[in-house]
């Protein structure tokens, strides 16, 4: 007969807390108590990884033997020591990173820094990187007004280019096709999105979402020309252009200059600079004479998306805002963390 097996901690780790049944309770009592510094560091470092682009360790996913030890040991020691203190409040803890000097800091790197610190694990700048391919979506929707913020729900449909369900999915798409999504389900956050395992999402794919075959802490950062393409192109960017050129002139009562500082406001947090304004002010009026010039061309532009366009506007004059908003959405500013 075979040895009678019993559920257990393995025998090399510390044992189960005191009053602590084997079972999955207890188990859960052991992960989270006190004498285990484990869970907090890995759920520290994860958080801090995903506020300064980079983990204390910076193997988020691995905290092995080979995994490079911490560029701040103390500083992930008190972290993790912080939050099991606070009751591992998540949001009390991310406030705090977010409040923190470090965090505050400008991105802008000066000689100084890159000759002593080039990849910032001194901490010597605040954190910039390229947003997540869902962080980017819902930026877009965000900041024109379409975003939904209904929580929870079934998954979603938004737009897709035509064809590829049934070019990736194959036979299995006859009896299963695409039916996108229409109204408020279309400006779901990108949380919600329905994933198949065969037919990931392009644009979340453009801009290295992983796919949801394995579980992937740490996501590749890529930046390729197809991004940019995707956020000039897709029809998801493109509507959110409309939508915030339609911000831009409705919630601005003033000449154009007025109206492209508001938007270049919206989408970047900050004033433009005077060179910055006369590029925005140029554009403006190249592409307003160019639309004048072809009204079809205009309507033709505006009807990308289901949202309806608002009537009351000019076409040309919306076509050129919404020519320069999209510009504003492809800016390195407001797709990176600055």
């Amino acid at each position: 007969t075979s040895e009678e097996l019993f559920p257990a901690i393995p025998a090399f780790l510390p044992g189960l807390p005191e009053g602590s049944s084997p079972n999955r309770l207890g188990l859960a009592q052991w992960l989270v108590h006190s004498s285990n510094p484990l869970t907090a560091r890995v759920t520290v470092n994860r958080f801090w990884n995903k506020f300064f682009g980079a983990g204390l360790v910076a193997s988020s996913e691995n905290f092995g033997v080979q995994s490079p030890p911490p560029t701040h040991p103390e500083l992930l020691d008190w972290l993790a020591v912080e939050f099991m203190e606070q009751g591992w409040d998540m949001k009390a803890f991310q406030k705090m990173l977010v409040m923190s000097h470090a965090y505050r800091q400008s991105s802008v790197m000066t000689a100084e820094s890159l000759e002593k610190d080039p990849q910032n694990t001194l901490l010597s700048r605040g954190p910039r990187f390229r947003l997540q391919g869902e962080m980017i979506r819902d930026n877009a929707l965000a900041l024109s007004g379409l975003l939904t913020r209904t929580v929870g729900g079934p998954p979603v449909k938004p737009y897709q280019p035509d064809g590829l369900w049934l070019e990736l999915a194959g036979g299995a798409s006859l009896n299963n096709p695409y039916q996108r999504d229409t109204g408020d389900k279309l400006y779901r956050r990108s949380m919600y999105i329905f994933r198949k395992r065969t037919v990931p999402p392009p644009q979340m794919t453009t801009f290295d979402a992983p796919s949801w075959e394995t579980c992937q802490v740490t996501r590749a950062r890529t930046n390729t020309p197809l991004q940019a393409l995707a956020l000039l192109n897709d029809e998801t960017y493109i509507e959110a252009s409309r939508k915030l050129a339609e911000r831009m002139i409705m919630e601005m009562d003033a000449p154009a200059a007025e109206r492209l500082e508001y938007g270049f406001r919206i989408t970047t947090g900050r004033y433009p600079t005077d060179k910055e304004q006369d590029i925005l002010s140029e554009g403006f009026e190249a592409y307003l004479k160019e639309y004048r010039k072809d009204p079809e061309a205009a309507k033709a532009f505006l009807s990308h998306g289901d949202s309806p366009v608002d009537e009351s506007i000019d076409t040309a004059e919306l076509s050129a805002y919404t020519a320069v908003a999209n510009v504003l959405l492809n800016l390195d500013e407001t797709i990176n963390k600055e």
